[in-house]
């Protein structure tokens, strides 16, 4: 017996017909699912550094500690809405299942309530990546049709999404995958394709492949007026010939997670109006330069008026803010994984770095960090 992601416990199985829905279910254990949703992050989790001697047990707080405290600049979570732009919700309930096996939250929507309850977080775009034919998405995205579903369900959670096939996983990229992603477009809650793109870091699919599949996946969303989100790693010169040989430029284009070189984005930014720059946790981390760099220059060159063109993220469960625990002055240990919620601990750090380099009378706060966000996720998902 193991718990379904989205409703009663049932047999174990992988896929399941019952009462004419395709039900996941969790394998051997929830990490099975986050091994395959793991694709879909830019980074990978950093390896804890280890000791020598005995080994001990890796220590994971109870999960009480999941529920955060509102963030000190952001007492009102009413005054700054939160809508993350990037999140595996599906894997982030895998990994709460894999590490609190006798977790008290037995369905994704029981988790969602009670980790946003009182947070503020207005509405998230969840991101199916991988290639399979798999219809789980369906199921979750018809239940957020309705305005009463999305209440008693998601406890008023906006919930959105965007598909498409990560480079990771091109190789494996098929017609009827291709027709799966075209039928999802029409969904009512279905706001973009993708994350798709190029990523020669890890090079999971041979490049001349994920060129091929980036390639095919862009001008079908081109042709269906769909906004981009685009994975892009260590590939700049065949990112930026590509989406500049397909792509309109008035094209709504968000590139996720950005960890790639300042001189990059700004061509890119300056080629594409309507293109913005994903900011997920992994900014507040030491190894990471990049990103902080790319802040900085946006907010050097903008006046008081002109706002920052970013959208937060957490790519949960990845990338869980460094500077979160300076506000979890009772926790030992780290938490397993991130979700929506901990957005405005971004937002700080974003806002820190910007008022860095900021012009006299343009400085920057987590609130208004975050609002300005939440009008850019207007303009590109409409959500």
């Amino acid at each position: 017996m193991t718990r379904n992601l989205l409703g009663p416990i049932t047999t174990l199985g992988c896929f399941r017909h019952r009462t004419g829905d395709i039900r996941m279910h969790i394998l051997q254990s929830a990490a099975a699912i986050s091994f395959s949703r793991s694709y879909c992050c830019a980074l990978p989790r950093p390896a804890p550094h280890r000791k020598m001697g005995k080994n001990k047990k890796s220590s994971v707080p109870p999960e009480e500690h999941l529920l955060l405290p509102q963030h000190p600049g952001r007492p009102n979570p009413a005054s700054a809405p939160i809508v993350d732009t990037h999140t595996h919700l599906l894997s982030t309930y895998s990994f709460y299942r894999s590490k609190y096996k006798a977790g008290k939250y037995e369905t994704v929507y029981e988790l969602v309530r009670a980790l946003y309850e009182g947070r503020g977080v207005e509405a998230i775009v969840d991101v199916y990546c991988e290639a399979t034919e798999d219809n789980t998405w369906q199921e979750v995205a018809d239940s957020a049709l309705t305005e009463e579903d999305r209440r008693e369900k998601w406890g008023g959670l906006e919930y959105w999404f965007v598909m498409g096939v990560h480079p990771h996983e091109a190789k494996d990229y098929t017609d009827a995958i291709e027709r799966k992603i075209i039928e999802a477009m029409s969904h009512p809650r279905c706001v973009g394709w993708g994350e798709m793109g190029l990523d020669y870091h890890y090079d999971n699919s041979p490049r001349e492949v994920q060129q091929n599949v980036f390639i095919r996946q862009l001008k079908h969303a081109v042709r269906l007026g769909k906004p981009l989100t685009i994975h892009t790693r260590e590939a700049e010169e065949d990112s930026e010939r590509i989406l500049k040989e397909h792509v309109p430029k008035d094209h709504r284009i968000h590139i996720h997670c950005y960890t790639d070189s300042p001189e990059w984005a700004a061509r890119m930014l300056e080629h594409f109006p309507n293109l913005y720059i994903g900011i997920t946790g992994v900014i507040t981390y030491s190894t990471n330069v990049n990103t902080s760099e790319v802040i900085r220059r946006m907010a050097a060159s903008s006046g008081a008026e002109t706002p920052l063109r970013i959208l937060l993220e957490t790519d949960a469960p990845f990338m869980t803010p460094s500077n979160i625990y300076d506000s979890l002055k009772g926790l030992k240990g780290r938490l397993p994984h991130s979700h929506s919620a901990m957005i405005p601990w971004t937002a700080e750090f974003v806002a820190g770095v910007a008022d860095e380099a900021a012009p006299e009378g343009a400085g920057w706060d987590t609130l208004k960090v975050m609002r300005e966000s939440r009008d850019n996720a207007k303009r590109m998902y409409g959500v």
